[in-house]
């Protein structure tokens, strides 16, 4: 008792309080309620059960613990989102609640993290960058405008295809990458880089490569903060993480010189360089356009365009081809619009109903993204009647919405026809099908990545018939996926291109 009375006499009232705070406490602790998912285990949480493919692995979770469910990966709360009535929730109603990105600090801030480090993710920097992108680098007469040099690339694409060996199967997957990382570079860059000698003892390609393979890499800082980092010390993946990130800064500013000192070549239109140059120099405020800046939006532009719209290209090809009744028929519908003309142009695109539902088709059944990009949430709010919390990961699974029989007939089959007379499109209105994602974080380059697909695809099909290599038949082709960013499919495309329109790929 006497040490009682010894105590200062301003903690008795709090002493007092002290069991109704604990109370208090307790009834909030219940109060929450946490989305459900599989069980943890300690330290890695559920990284272990993501598997190789972890759009499948947790679509096939979602079937058991519903269209939204918390899982741990390392320290990290994530939520997955696997239903359209939920990603509506989430990327339109509470868009502004959950439209952070995380700060990763492992490889994939090569492709994106590193803009949102640039322009800030909590402040007006990166709106100012997304309104740049949408009203002067992505906006539907800025890409009209690149049209010539799509059709440019793409006649010379289909002129050395012709030039092959007949009979002789091609890569039609590397060709595909390759026309994209040239268009790219000549939209961004203003010229091909090709085998020029840019990166010290690695050339463009390389380097490339490189950064793919990063992007596909596991990164310990990612999911775990503070001491992961010593996790991709080990493995040399820092190490390397750094080296390309410096190659690529090199290479931009070499870029960036070039357009301020005039030394390159006169150039037929503006490119994206010039444009973001531009903008720098008009810019007035508190958020100017730096060279950092720039060089952060190259790197989104070069690594988030060339790949998604090949990969799709390569999809649609091969559901083509396993599907030879609707290969026929978007051939029909390309070659009785275009006539005896040597190659498709832009300008006749609109007219090609069918071929638009083929590529939505296989934006549907492959999602360049089939994960969308992780966002952060900023607030506390609920959905579904569970609670979401500040910091957590979101990640919406548009792979596993894109297949769910409650929104799709029959949704492991390749029919276009599906989108014949209805109003649903990719452009994130639909929420049952977003392969660019919707809301202030989808993507500003939409009108790139189709406009080069559906072109690039419809001069395939009007040049040539295809047939399989020798010995082989559609049922031979290899569906299987590989992971990382986007997910390609894991073996090339290898086919034979055949000119006269002798169709040789058999029913």
């Amino acid at each position: 008792m006497t040490a009682l009375w010894t105590m200062p006499l301003w903690l008795l009232p709090l002493l007092a309080l002290l069991p109704l705070l604990l109370i208090l406490k307790s009834k909030q602790v219940r109060r929450t309620n946490l989305p459900p998912g599989p069980p943890k285990r300690p330290i890695i949480g559920n990284l272990h059960q993501l598997g190789e493919l972890p759009h499948r692995s947790l679509g096939q979770f979602s079937k058991e613990y519903g269209p939204i469910m918390l899982l741990q990966l390392g320290r990290i709360p994530n939520i997955v989102i696997s239903s359209a009535e939920l990603a509506s929730e989430i990327l339109k109603f509470h868009d502004l609640d959950c439209c952070n990105r995380p700060d990763l600090m492992g490889p994939r801030r090569l492709s994106y993290n590193n803009l949102d480090i640039a322009f800030g993710r909590h402040n007006n920097y990166w709106r100012e960058m997304r309104k740049v992108c949408i009203q002067e680098l992505f906006s539907v007469k800025r890409v009209q405008s690149y049209h010539s040099i799509r059709e440019e690339e793409l006649a010379s694409m289909i002129s050395s295809i012709s030039k092959s060996t007949s009979s002789t199967p091609i890569n039609l997957s590397e060709i595909l990458f390759n026309l994209n990382d040239d268009v790219t570079c000549r939209v961004a860059f203003g010229k091909i880089y090709k085998g020029r000698d840019l990166f010290d003892n690695g050339k463009f390609g390389e380097a490339i490569a490189e950064a793919d393979a990063m992007l596909s890499s596991f990164s310990g800082a990612d999911y775990f903060p503070y001491v992961g980092w010593i996790l991709d010390k080990f493995t040399g993946l820092h190490g390397r993480l750094e080296n390309c990130f410096q190659k690529f800064d090199k290479f931009y500013q070499h870029l960036i010189d070039e357009h301020l000192n005039n030394e390159r070549a006169e150039a037929e239109q503006e490119d994206i360089i010039d444009v973001l140059l531009k903008v720098g120099r008009d810019q007035t405020g508190a958020a100017p356009l730096t060279h950092d800046h720039i060089k952060g939006i190259l790197m989104n532009i070069f690594l988030g365009g060339v790949d998604t719209s090949a990969v799709t290209i390569v999809w649609a090809m091969t559901e083509l081809v396993k599907n030879p009744q609707v290969m026929k028929k978007v051939q029909d519908e390309i070659r009785s619009t275009v006539g005896k003309k040597e190659n498709v142009i832009e300008a006749i695109i609109e007219q090609l109903k069918y071929l638009k539902m083929v590529v939505k088709e296989t934006l549907r059944l492959h999602p360049p993204a089939p994960i969308l990009l992780p966002r952060e949430t900023m607030h506390h709010f609920t959905i579904n009647g569970y609670d979401i919390y500040p910091k957590i990961r979101v990640q919406v699974n548009v792979y596993a919405i894109g297949r769910d029989p409650k929104y799709w007939m029959n949704p492991e089959e390749f029919m276009p026809e599906r989108f014949m007379d209805n109003s649903i499109d990719h452009k994130g209105t639909h929420f049952e099908f977003l392969p660019f994602g919707a809301g202030r974080r989808s993507c500003p380059g939409i009108h790139m990545g189709i406009s080069i697909i559906e072109l690039t695809l419809a001069n395939l099909l009007y040049a040539f018939d295809w047939g399989f290599p020798s010995g082989m038949k559609k049922e031979d082709i290899n569906m299987d996926e590989e992971a990382g960013l986007t997910v390609h499919k894991k073996a090339p495309l290898y086919l034979v291109p055949i000119e006269e329109n002798i169709t040789s790929i058999s029913n």
